[in-house]
């Protein structure tokens, strides 16, 4: 869809549409190439050349890590394949390195859509939104590797069959896939202590390990405008959640995750299809941004503000 403003309405932006074998192609294409890059990023960490080439190597894989789960996310909305079944083969390896069960994630962010703007509202990953921007919340959210641990908890207690879902209802069918995938997550681990016991540990280290040191931030970056400095009292997707236009670049890496609001007023479209919708949000929605930069520039300025009202507040107090 081409989108004229002067002729267009925001009901455009919730207009659905369905996977074409087009969009089809060209989500194996981003599979592939992330894939590459993957490839690409462990031979290098693994390599014999200069050190700055084997912490490239760390760098590219960790940040596939943090793209696949943006290729998982939409997976999650059956918006990749044509038929449905597909979504949940791609979408499992593609959380694994970080311990992300497709099945859980998709339950749970369905529910974030159907609740957005609502006290119901419970993203996946914990970060809490409406919380005041200030340094150190963004910094231990960046640095939130103890999710890591919960999903290790996670998978003790699937195999242990005392695993249940906290956040509202879930379907035993659902239930069911969930406690199979965190089952399946014990592979990996076990695989990696077995390479470790053998004396393959760096293998373990420069591949796994160093590289979610990279991943865990990078989403946490990736995932931060999507409704921060928002209306979060507000169900009015035009209000409550921001789209930055980016470059062809950080499309591709977010995996369209810029053009949030147009996922969230039509979250079945496929991803490669909402750049037609962008000059509709940018005449109707409330917080767009034209950059990533501008975005992290405003991020920083209310960082610097509420740590300036918080000190004059304890100064206050102090009087």
């Amino acid at each position: 869809m081409t989108s004229d403003a002067s002729t267009a309405s925001p009901k455009d932006l919730f207009r659905r549409a369905k996977v074409t074998a087009a969009d089809e192609r060209t989500f194996i294409f981003k599979l592939l190439i992330s894939y590459a890059i993957w490839a690409l990023g462990a031979a290098l960490s693994l390599s014999a050349w200069p050190w700055p080439l084997r912490v490239l190597g760390v760098v590219l894989t960790g940040a596939m890590y943090a793209h696949w789960l943006e290729l998982q996310h939409q997976c999650l909305h059956h918006s990749a394949f044509r038929r449905a079944r597909w979504h949940r083969i791609a979408g499992i390896p593609l959380g694994v390195p970080m311990l992300v069960s497709y099945s859980h994630y998709r339950v749970r962010h369905l529910q974030h859509h159907r609740y957005l703007g609502t006290d119901q509202d419970s993203e996946f990953f914990g970060f809490d939104s409406r919380q005041p921007v200030t340094w150190g919340a963004l910094a231990r959210e960046a640095l939130a590797f103890s999710r890591l641990g919960g999903a290790a908890m996670d998978i003790v207690r699937a195999w242990t069959g005392s695993w249940t879902y906290d956040t509202g209802q879930i379907a035993p069918a659902r239930k069911r896939e969930v406690v199979a995938e965190y089952k399946l997550f014990a592979l990996p681990i076990l695989a990696a202590v077995a390479l470790v016991a053998l004396g393959h540990g760096e293998l373990v280290l420069w591949v796994w390990l160093l590289p979610l040191l990279v991943a865990v931030p990078l989403h946490f970056l990736v995932e931060l405008p999507e409704h921060i400095m928002c209306d979060n009292t507000s169900t009015d997707v035009l209000r409550n959640t921001r789209s930055i236009t980016g470059s062809w670049f950080s499309t591709w890496y977010t995996n369209g995750n810029n053009l949030h609001i147009e996922h969230h007023a039509a979250m079945v479209v496929p991803i490669n299809q909402l750049r037609g919708r962008h000059d509709l949000t940018l005449t109707y929605a409330k917080h767009t941004s034209p950059s990533y930069p501008q975005f992290f520039r405003a991020i920083a300025r209310e960082a610097v503000a509420n740590g300036r009202a918080a000190r004059a507040q304890d100064g206050t107090r102090a009087e």
